[in-house]
């Protein structure tokens, strides 16, 4: 049986969520709690399926009466994150809709309690799938298309979002994966449109990704979102993240990189030697433009889109050359490729799981090259 949540502050009102795999305590099935009055307590002290725990407070799964999954943010009482930041991605996120950004499903808050009700993404975040032995690791092919979904979310919000929007926190644990591994950007609180808010007193994000420029003027640009991409980029490289020295050894490479030849040596060692060293060395050579310490060095995100894409281009380019070669049978044609909402996409093509992803391009082209 399943405890039904009645949320009357959702957008639209009187929206049930159902919650799943409840602990069997007797009495507690078929009720229905007020989540906006006290009996959110009862909700927190019973749902047991905890997905992830944010700087906002704990996130969980739960399922819509429409049957939609969803995951539910929780604002904690101790959490580093307030109102406030909680009001800017309600704001944010109720008029920002892409493919490559986590979409807001509907939002509680009355009466001191904050709700934030998210599409559910049930491969977890970027970070989980580099650093936890659970995840087996993540291919470099599918890597660099995780970092195409990231900066084609990040574009749209630089160059679609009216006015644009700045991210400020741009981390492995705020990317988002899908049942196909697609790469979405979450976690909003920080985000500033960019004709408000620029300057800001205090440091705000996280340390290892921040822009030194930021650090020093406290100014927010679309340059220093791009700086934390760059460090991302690293991150998917090297698999491993700033607390662990990522940037030291960034900086090694660099002082032994001649542009784009020898970034081969900081490959995580997780890879195991299956990728294509000038596809890494043409990353990372790009990555290190993106973490300039003079932020008018580096791309914009609409450069580093087409940088990605080119290189997945090649990518294909070179595999279906490989494949006619050693194969008597005549190579697929090449995709039909066109321009569609900023983005590349593809005829006949379904990415649903890890491996396809990976191949998709050999076999009937993936829907977004």
């Amino acid at each position: 049986m399943e405890l039904i949540l009645v949320l009357s502050c959702l957008i639209p009102p009187l929206v049930l969520i159902h919650l799943l795999s409840l602990p069997r305590m007797g009495g507690l099935f078929g009720l229905k709690v007020l989540v906006r009055r006290v009996m959110l307590s009862l909700l927190l002290a019973f749902w047991n399926i905890l997905t992830g725990q944010g700087a906002f407070g704990p996130v969980y799964k739960a399922q819509m009466s429409t049957g939609e999954i969803v995951a539910v943010k929780v604002l904690a009482t101790d959490s580093k994150q307030g109102e406030k930041e909680f009001q800017t991605e309600v704001m944010l996120l109720g008029r920002l809709h892409h493919r490559n950004l986590v979409n807001l499903v509907g939002y509680c808050a009355e009466k001191g309690q904050h709700m934030l009700i998210y599409v559910y993404m049930s491969k977890g975040s970027l970070a989980s799938h580099l650093y936890s032995d659970k995840h087996e690791p993540l291919s470099w092919d599918l890597r660099v298309y995780i970092a195409l979904d990231v900066a084609r979310g990040l574009e749209y919000l630089h160059d679609g979002a009216v006015p644009p929007v700045i991210h400020r926190d741009i981390k492995s644990s705020n990317i988002l994966l899908d049942q196909s591994m697609r790469a979405r950007v979450a976690d909003f609180g920080l985000s500033r449109e960019e004709m408000v808010d620029k300057h800001a007193a205090n440091i705000r994000g996280t340390f290892g990704y921040l822009d030194p420029e930021y650090i020093s003027t406290r100014t927010f640009t679309k340059k220093s979102d791009v700086y934390g991409f760059g460090v991302l980029l690293f991150e998917l490289i090297a698999g491993r993240n700033p607390q662990q020295g990522l940037m030291e050894l960034v900086e090694l490479a660099a002082m032994n990189a001649e542009e784009k030849v020898g970034w081969e040596e900081i490959v995580d060692s997780k890879l195991d030697g299956r990728f294509d060293i000038q596809e890494v060395n043409e990353v990372a050579a790009f990555a290190y433009k993106c973490i300039s310490r003079a932020p008018r060095k580096r791309p914009n995100m609409r450069d580093i889109v087409q940088v990605l894409t080119r290189v997945i281009k090649v990518r294909h380019c070179r595999k279906r050359q490989k494949s006619s070669l050693s194969s008597p049978r005549p190579p697929p044609p090449p995709p039909v490729v066109e321009e569609s909402e900023g983005e590349l996409t593809a005829n006949g093509s379904i990415r649903s799981e890890t491996h396809r992803r990976d191949n998709s391009v050999d076999s009937s082209i993936a829907e977004d090259l």
